[in-house]
């Protein structure tokens, strides 16, 4: 059977079908079983049954907590493993020739961050933690050899690199097409939804990156940043206080995202 280092992904797959969601709280080092973990459904184990997910718990690191500025791997460090996320933020990042940092993607829990070391067998890129962050490991050569027998695993990972294509793609769009209130717009909307997705209030949620961080990301300015979320707030689109969003205004924001309609509701 092809394994994953084998298989051209670059192409749309179908919607992964509803699935019922069992969830219980996660606490510190505490092992937590796939089976058990309350964002299985954005992640690997998704697709898996019993006798499958009992394989790939055997293969995963329940790794201690990583603090805030704590780096999971370097660019040009040999890809030995995935992380998924469990819980926080791990935003990646490259070094420009220039020296400079430049963030390309902010993973929150459920996400599976070094897809992009896959091709090379070398991470490209940075990965660091915003806060505190659990993150289960996955050495990939096992996973490879394991997805090789596991049909429904291989396609599960084949739909999470699609996704991560699909979000490189929208990223290209929101940046060549979009002015910078858009570009704003797109982002606290995009990332509205990643919260509703994960079970969190889609409304009212804590930015975990920097007004620094998010203009890095969208090619802004931090005044930008700050004059134009004073705009949103005049405009009743949505409330700011410190680093905490309230969104007022649902359809406004998915308008100025350039989204037809708001599908937060």
């Amino acid at each position: 059977m092809l394994k994953l280092t084998n298989i051209n992904i670059a192409w749309a797959l179908p919607m992964i079908p509803e699935k019922r969601v069992i969830r219980r709280i996660q606490s510190g080092g505490c092992a937590i079983h796939c089976q058990d973990c309350s964002i299985s459904q954005l992640c690997i184990p998704f697709t898996l049954n019993e006798h499958e997910l009992d394989q790939l718990d055997n293969i995963i690191e329940r790794k201690k907590p990583i603090q805030k500025g704590q780096a999971l791997f370097k660019a040009g460090d040999e890809l030995k493993s995935l992380y998924a996320i469990r819980s926080g933020t791990i935003k990646s990042y490259t070094i420009t020739e220039q020296g400079d940092e430049q963030i390309t993607a902010f993973h929150l829990a459920g996400d599976l961050v070094g897809f992009d070391a896959i091709g090379t067998q070398q991470h490209p890129s940075f990965a660091q933690a915003l806060e505190t962050s659990m993150v289960c490991e996955i050495p990939f050569e096992t996973l490879d050899d394991l997805s090789g027998k596991m049909p429904s695993l291989r396609q599960q990972m084949m739909r999470l690199m699609s996704g991560e294509i699909k979000g490189d793609q929208d990223m290209i769009l929101l940046l060549s097409k979009k002015n910078a209130e858009e570009r704003l717009a797109a982002f606290i909307y995009n990332l509205s939804r990643r919260f509703a997705q994960r079970g969190f209030s889609p409304r009212e949620f804590r930015l975990t990156m920097t007004r620094g961080d998010i203009g890095n990301y969208l090619g802004l300015t931090v005044e930008t940043i700050s004059r134009l979320l004073g705009r949103f707030q005049k405009s009743e689109i949505l409330s700011v206080k410190g680093k905490y969003i309230t969104i007022q205004d649902v359809d406004a924001l998915s308008l100025l995202a350039g989204n037809p309609r708001s599908t937060n509701e």
